[in-house]
Formats: structure tokens, C-alpha cells, sequence
């Protein structure tokens, strides 16, 4: 029994070293997997280090890209100029018409006709409407009878007064008849001025049985009709006229330019005065300075000021809202930059300076009148230098900007430049690198494909 367990222990190494030809097969391959491998290795390796170096570039563009952009800033600039600079006082106004006339009848009588129409621009005398004149015609010709009649009494009368200052001259008459026919004599001349009083009155109120225009103007819309009875007591009379032209605009401005308008007043300069829509793109009108009122309102401190306007063509509405600009004065040859290159500070207002080396420096001004998109300096600033209007909000003092059209670092950067840079650094290494990567690794590949191919799996 203890013989057989060691016969076959001694048997089986025995066995397994003679007959045992894959074995020996497998020791063959062996170094071919290995050198397989290996080639592998080599391969990831090349792909890592190809990889890193790339990286390693678009970092250090972007590096170079991003210490391009902190050291100089995209701004946009404009030159201080010399020009006259307008003085205005703005302020909001109401079209005012010089007269207004509401046109009532002067007789009470039924309105027969209308001669005018609606929006119609009608001049002083002209027949506005007709009232039946019938009535009135009639009393003038009472009134002329009752005058034609005591006339006539009058001259008889005047002749038996003649008469009797004969007879009494002949001692044919007494005196005192001769009194009593001269005192009859004058009553019939007051009798006779009162017929003409009456008569020219009747001739009136037939005469205002056509209403005429008192003024020219533009007639408003008609209140009555043809067919009304109209009296003198209308609240809208027969028709309302408002006259155009010329045509006035009143405004208000602050107390405290007061002194400014009273100085130009006095020195005889004409301030010319423009009228705006209420949108303020449109002029409506061109005229001249008027008046002032003779007193400041105390509950706003405002006083009244009246401008005259030709109003030819119109464009002035009356009790239409306007904005009024009042050139009061003008600034000549004074310096002015864009409004959007003055910024505020603590210190004060104050401008980006760009100096011949591209960098800005802070520079503090005393700001004037403005005009449009131009403000006037009055110190701070000379003509010809450049200040910065757009991008101030990046900047500091001393910082480098670049302005529109002007070339740079940045410009080389972005057309290769960099690259160039770049591949001088590397030099014989980096072409070296590309070399190996496109041919030794691409033969390393095929070596590798092709064993393996050729080996059972």
C-alpha cells in the first residue's frame, strides 16, 4: 500500500516533462507577446507626450491671449474741438393767440344766412352771417318820416319867425308873439335832431343785421344755425375767431435768469427763440424774444416770458403745448468733446486722457453749456487732445488701451504669430517629435498588426 503512493508520485513529474509539447510551444511565443508589448508602451507613450505638448501650446496661447487682453483695453476715443457753443434756456410753453374774439350779434332778429365756412381764414370786415334786416328796414323808414315831416314844420316856422321880427321892427306886432313863435321855433329843431338821432340808430341796427368779422383770424367751428333766433346774449354768438398771425408762445423760466435776460435785453441783442413738438424733432416755428412779466411768481418761482412768432405757414396751434429753446447767449471758440467721455467722480467730472503711448491718465475739467452730443469744457482740456468715449468703465489710470483701427500684439497673436513662436522654441525637438509620431509609430503599428495576424489566438 505504501509502495504504490510513491511509485506514482515519482511517475507523474516524470510524465508531465516528456509529453508535453505545447508547453514547449507556448515558451516560444513568449518573447514575441513581449516584444508586442512593449511596442504598445511605446506606442501610448508617444500618443500621451503628443498630447501633452499640444495642451502645453493652446495653454500658453491662451496664457499670451490672456495677458494680451489685461494689458491693453479696446476703447473708443474723440478729439476735443474748437467751436461756438449756443446758450439755451429750454422750457415747456403754450401757443398763445394775440386775440381771441367771440362774435355775439347786436341786434336780436332771425339769422337768415351763413357766409362763412367752418376753419375759414377770414380778414377784418368780412360778413360772418345775416340777420333778417326786414324789421330794422322798416323803423328807419318811420324814422326817416317822423325827421322829413318836423323838418318841414321847422321851416315854416322859420319863416313866421322871420316874419314877425319884420312886423315888430314896424311896430305892426308884439314883441312877446314874436317870443312865442321863436320858442317853437326851437323846439321844432330839438324835435328835428331827435328824428335824426333816431334815424341814424335805426340805420345802426340795419347796418348790424350783418354780422362782420371784428378781426382776421381762422374761424372756429359754427354754433348756430340758419333758422335760430339769435340775440346779443349768446354764451357762443354766431361764431369764434382766433387769430394766427402773427402768433404768440408763452413759457416760464426760473427767477434766476432773470438778471442773464435783463443784461442781453438792455445791451439790444435779439434772442432768437425756436419752437419744438413735444417730441422735440421737429421745429415748428422761428421767432424772437417778446417779453417778461413784471413780476416772479412766489409760489414757483417762475416768471412768465412771451415770444412772437410770424406763424406763416401755420404750424402753430393756438393753446397747443410746445418746448421752447431761448438763445440767450453763445460761447465762442470754446472747447468741446463728446457728452459720453465726461465721467463723475468724488473729485469732480473728469476725463480719460489717451497719451502718443496708447496709456490714459485721469484728467479732472470744469464742464459748460451743452449742445446735442457735445459738451463744452471750460478748463481742463486743450484742442487736438483725445479722450476716451466708449470702454471707461474697464480702465484705470496709467492703463493701456488700444483704439479702433490700431494694430498690435493681438493682431500678430491671431494670424499665427504665436505659432510661429512657438515652433521656433521647439525647433529640431518639435520636428523631431512630428516625425517620429507620423512614421516610426505608424511602422511600430503595422509591425504589431501583422504578428499579431500571423500568431493563433
Amino acid at each position: 500500500m505504501n509502495d504504490i503512493p510513491r511509485n506514482d508520485f515519482e511517475l507523474a513529474p516524470i510524465e508531465l516533462r516528456e509529453s508535453s509539447p505545447r508547453q514547449t510551444e507556448k515558451q516560444v511565443r513568449r518573447p514575441q507577446l513581449v516584444s508586442m508589448l512593449l511596442v504598445l508602451i511605446g506606442i501610448g507613450l508617444v500618443g500621451a507626450l503628443a498630447w501633452y505638448l499640444a495642451h502645453r501650446n493652446a495653454a500658453g496661447q491662451q496664457g499670451r491671449f490672456a495677458r494680451f487682453r489685461a494689458a491693453a483695453t479696446d476703447v473708443g476715443f474723440g478729439v476735443a474741438t474748437h467751436q461756438d457753443v449756443p446758450i439755451y434756456l429750454d422750457a415747456l410753453g403754450a401757443v398763445t393767440p394775440l386775440a381771441t374774439a367771440v362774435v355775439q350779434a347786436q341786434v336780436s332778429g332771425v339769422m337768415t344766412k351763413v357766409f362763412y365756412h367752418e376753419g375759414q381764414m377770414v380778414k377784418e370786415g368780412d360778413p360772418l352771417v345775416q340777420i333778417d334786416p326786414r324789421p330794422f328796414q322798416i323803423t328807419a323808414q318811420e324814422d326817416q318820416g317822423s325827421l322829413t315831416r318836423d323838418e318841414a314844420n321847422l321851416a315854416n316856422q322859420n319863416v313866421i319867425v322871420g316874419r314877425d321880427q319884420v312886423l315888430v321892427k314896424q311896430d305892426s306886432l308884439a314883441e312877446q308873439q314874436l317870443d312865442t313863435d321863436t320858442s317853437t321855433e326851437k323846439q321844432l329843431q330839438a324835435m328835428v335832431m331827435a328824428d335824426r338821432a333816431s334815424l341814424a340808430s335805426a340805420n345802426l341796427n340795419l347796418a348790424w343785421t350783418t354780422v362782420r368779422a371784428p378781426i382776421s383770424g381762422r374761424v372756429g367751428i359754427r354754433p348756430v344755425d340758419v333758422g335760430n333766433y339769435v340775440t346779443p346774449s349768446l354764451t357762443n354768438g354766431v361764431a369764434t375767431i382766433t387769430q394766427l398771425q402773427p402768433i404768440d408762445v408763452m413759457f416760464t423760466l426760473s427767477a434766476d435768469d432773470i438778471p442773464r435776460l435783463q443784461a442781453r435785453i438792455k445791451a439790444g441783442a435779439q434772442l432768437p427763440t425756436t419752437v419744438l413738438d413735444r417730441t422735440r424733432t421737429t421745429v415748428l416755428g422761428q421767432g424772437s424774444f417778446l417779453t417778461l412779466d413784471n413780476m416772479v411768481d412766489s409760489s414757483t418761482g417762475t416768471v412768465r416770458v412771451k415770444s412772437r412768432f410770424s406763424n406763416a405757414d401755420g404750424a402753430l396751434f393756438p393753446q397747443e403745448f410746445v418746448n421752447v429753446r431761448l438763445l440767450v447767449d453763445t460761447l465762442h471758440s470754446a472747447v468741446v468733446v463728446p457728452t459720453a467721455a465726461v465721467r463723475h467722480g468724488p473729485q469732480g467730472d473728469y476725463v480719460y486722457v489717451i497719451e502718443p503711448d496708447s496709456t490714459v491718465h485721469i484728467q479732472l475739467v470744469k464742464t459748460g453749456p451743452i449742445d446735442g452730443d457735445l459738451i463744452s469744457i471750460s478748463s481742463g482740456l486743450q484742442g487736438g487732445e483725445r479722450v476716451v468715449t466708449e470702454g471707461g468703465d474697464r480702465l484705470v489710470d496709467g492703463a493701456t488701451v488700444r483704439l479702433p483701427g490700431q494694430t498690435g500684439d493681438f493682431d500678430q497673436f491671431r494670424s499665427g504669430g504665436a505659432g510661429r513662436a512657438g515652433e521656433r522654441r521647439g525647433g529640431a525637438n518639435g520636428r523631431r517629435y512630428r516625425r517620429n509620431d507620423s512614421g516610426d509609430s505608424g511602422a511600430a503599428r503595422q509591425r504589431a498588426a501583422q504578428s499579431g495576424a500571423g500568431q493563433p489566438g
